[in-house]
């Protein structure tokens, strides 16, 4: 292993607190699963555990693995951790239908007596509509991703422990809402029209393009971060801008484009389709 590797993973070691919380939602949702099942078996099948688990494990990988160690060091290793948590983590995890699941896994003498309460209150759940509205998570996901990479704030967060964790909260945060509304998970009611999720996707993507192309056709490195700090990879920061950017580029725009086609394929399905 080249030692600018070495050096990473010695310097590595497993984050305790997200660690632990990984592991405890894991089993809290397992075990409601398991409960679930019992009653709606088609519902809850053995690839929705295996999705949120899945999703569970991206978010470590994501920050609680040695890439962090590499994102500190490379803008290029900072974009793929930004897509895991924002591109690939809130899917998997809203696949598996995590609400009852995690709630039914919970101990009763937390749930009855302190979150019963709280799921009764009708403030909290008008917000949560609110939340999962279309255009708020759509503006929520976006806006977020836009304002952490003005170059004033990307810096900042890398400087700052704690807001870099806080950023990392934002960005999944509001994917999660964002990819709400298209996955619907249950017991979500809500119904939007299909036709409405490609704007929805599409323009996403074109966001997502614009500052990748900006990032990628820029003639000076954006992040002074980056410019501050020693690069033992020994990549100049303009490669690995571009580098990043490229990434960014290419798999956050199939992340967008792919379920985009999926929803034009099923609407097309439902327009030809003959009437009795």
């Amino acid at each position: 292993m080249p030692p600018e590797y070495r050096v990473i993973f010695e310097e590595w070691s497993p984050p305790v607190f997200l660690t632990t919380t990984v592991i405890l939602c894991a089993i809290i949702y397992t075990r409601g699963w398991f409960a679930i099942r019992k009653t709606r078996l088609s519902q809850f099948s053995t690839w929705r555990l295996a999705s949120f688990l899945l999703g569970l494990t991206t978010i470590w990988i994501a920050i609680g693995s040695p890439l962090d160690g590499f994102a500190d060091a490379l803008l290029s290793a900072h974009m793929v951790e930004h897509l895991l948590l924002m591109s690939f983590a809130p899917p998997l995890l809203l696949l598996g239908y995590p609400a009852v699941p995690l709630l039914r896994g919970l101990p009763h003498a937390l749930t009855v007596p302190l979150l019963g309460p709280l799921l009764r209150m009708k403030s909290l759940r008008t917000l949560g509509h609110i939340l999962t509205r279309p255009l708020v998570a759509w503006l929520a996901m976006n806006l977020i991703f836009l304002g952490w990479h003005v170059p004033a704030a990307y810096d900042f967060a890398l400087e700052h422990e704690h807001w870099h964790e806080f950023e990392h909260l934002c960005f999944l945060g509001s994917s999660i809402l964002f990819w709400w509304p298209l996955i619907r998970p249950w017991p979500t009611s809500a119904r939007y029209s299909g036709w409405f999720f490609l704007p929805y996707l599409v323009v996403a993507d074109i966001v997502n393009t614009a500052l990748s192309a900006f990032l990628a056709f820029c003639d000076r490195p954006v992040y002074g971060y980056y410019l501050q700090q020693p690069n033992p990879f020994h990549i100049s920061p303009m490669s690995d801008q571009i580098v990043g950017a490229v990434v960014m580029w290419i798999v956050g725009s199939l992340v967008f484009l792919i379920p985009a086609v999926f929803v034009t394929v099923s609407l097309l399905q439902q327009v030809t389709k003959p009437r009795a």
